[in-house]
């Protein structure tokens, strides 16, 4: 499979599906959002998924999604829990270049403001910072690239990644 592919991961909020459009229209490709393609799979929003299912289930769900994914020439944003699974990381590496578009933990609660909503998988009892101190080291061992999103705007943001993909 050849490597046309950008794969967006990072924080909730870190602008992922944001940028991640604008940036496929500066580099002429398509885009795809795996959280779409995992509620179209259900017929349910993220965050119903997870209070009706389960984050187990949720977390199996956005994995057989990603596993399922036979694109190219595509920018791809992720969920920002896909790091929790190995395997669908490796498919997405399989894919493409895979860009971590890195949030403080501080500029990451300044994006979010509907968390309850949201369908960010907290598991019972953890916080927020909990979850940001989880993910953190799985983004950066997967990353082929960072870009430090603190602080930009989305434009910035969608320069950095075509920067980013184009190299």
């Amino acid at each position: 499979m050849n490597k046309s592919n950008i794969v967006l991961i990072g924080m909730p909020g870190s602008g992922k599906s944001t940028c991640g459009v604008l940036a496929a229209k500066a580099l002429l490709k398509n885009f795809f959002d795996t959280d779409l393609l995992l509620q179209s799979l259900e017929s349910l929003r993220l965050q119903d998924i997870i209070n009706e299912k389960g984050i187990a289930y949720f977390e199996r769900a956005e994995e057989a999604a990603i596993l399922s994914l036979n694109i190219q020439g595509t920018v791809i944003a992720t969920g920002g829990s896909v790091v929790y699974s190995p395997a669908a990381m490796e498919r997405l590496a399989s894919l493409g270049k895979i860009i971590y578009l890195h949030l403080s933990y501080d500029g990451m609660c300044e994006r979010i403001n509907n968390i309850t909503t949201r369908g960010i998988v907290l598991k019972e009892g953890e916080t927020l910072s909990d979850m940001y101190n989880e993910r953190l080291p799985l983004y950066e061992k997967y990353a082929d690239c960072v870009i430090d999103c603190d602080g930009l705007t989305v434009e910035e943001t969608v320069a950095e990644i075509v920067a980013a993909a184009e190299n």
